[in-house]
């Protein structure tokens, strides 16, 4: 048995499709294919159920995935500590990110962090809040951002701080005119509103949900997307209105931008975060990398309070 393939198991339990599995790990199907007979006529059981349009874990293999991600997760924090311990400068940090949230906080984060540990190779991975909370936890990441609540248990985090919700409407909408005039929009007065939200799976659908529901309404849902910026789009050409996290708002990157309202108080907002297994080795390029994470969320929340 290999730790690579080791490697190809879990990356194709993560994605449940060989062709996505081996896309991911940069090399081709049928040496994928190949390695996992390989592995499972080692083993004697058979790991995944293979069908016409999915791949699934047989009860041999969620017992082998569950250990093969220990195993994996034990190797990187030794090939750390021991890169640690020689006072090495390099490193590796794989970062796990919310695509449309990172897309408007990294860009801040990586040139600092690269300026310092111009030698720490940093690799990033897109997925939804759920799916990366999973990664995380299997050790596929070493930190992940995300936003509170966390769902899976066995998570530890460090707080970046809170980021302000926002509310978005169309420029023509009656809501528009209060833009700059210091009139906050409540929650409740949105209870007839059509709403656009994104997907199930992302973490901020959920707060929506949430938040709505507390102001004392069901919000009306007329589209659902899994991008963020179509949403925000959508909002700017009249069909709905939709709840914003402030980093988004501040700086829209879509032709079609809607307008943005603060919300009267209680203001609601989440609270980001930068997750990882619990008990897990953190190198100090990852510590690195939270810190560097914390000045930047600090810098641009400073910036947005002058």
């Amino acid at each position: 048995m290999e730790l690579r393939q080791l490697q190809y198991a879990l990356q194709i339990a993560a994605e449940r499709n060989f062709s996505r599995a081996a896309d991911k790990l940069h090399i081709a199907q049928p040496s994928l294919s190949q390695q996992l007979s390989k592995l499972e006529q080692e083993l004697g059981v058979m790991l995944f159920q293979r069908n016409t349009s999915s791949v699934e874990l047989t009860y041999a293999g969620q017992k082998f995935i569950e250990q093969a991600g220990v195993i994996m997760s034990a190797v990187e924090m030794l090939r750390q500590e021991m890169a640690d311990i020689s006072q090495l400068r390099t490193g590796r940090v794989v970062v796990g990110s919310m695509p449309i949230t990172g897309a408007h906080l990294l860009p801040h984060v990586l040139p600092a962090f690269k300026k310092n540990y111009a030698d720490v190779e940093i690799t990033l991975l897109e997925d939804s809040s759920m799916n990366l909370e999973k990664l995380t936890a299997s050790g596929q990441t070493d930190l992940s951002l995300l936003s509170l609540p966390l769902e899976i248990p066995n998570l530890s985090y460090e707080v970046l701080g809170d980021e302000r919700i926002d509310l978005a409407v169309p420029p023509e909408h009656p809501l528009a005119a209060r833009f700059g005039t210091g009139i906050r929009t409540s929650l409740a007065e949105l209870k007839d509103e059509p709403f656009i939200v994104l997907k199930e799976g992302q973490g901020f659908r959920k707060m929506t949900m949430d938040l709505c529901r507390e102001a004392g309404f069901v919000p009306r849902i007329v589209f659902e997307s899994n991008n963020m910026e179509t949403v925000q789009s959508l909002v700017a050409t009249g069909m709905g209105v939709t709840l914003t996290p402030h980093f988004i708002a501040r700086a829209p990157r879509s032709e079609f931008v809607p307008v943005y309202l603060p919300l009267a108080e209680p203001v609601p907002s989440r609270t980001l975060v930068i997750a990882y297994r619990r008990g897990r080795y953190l190198s100090k390029a990852a510590n690195a990398f939270i810190e560097t994470f914390k000045t930047t969320i600090a810098a641009l929340s400073a910036g947005e309070a002058r």
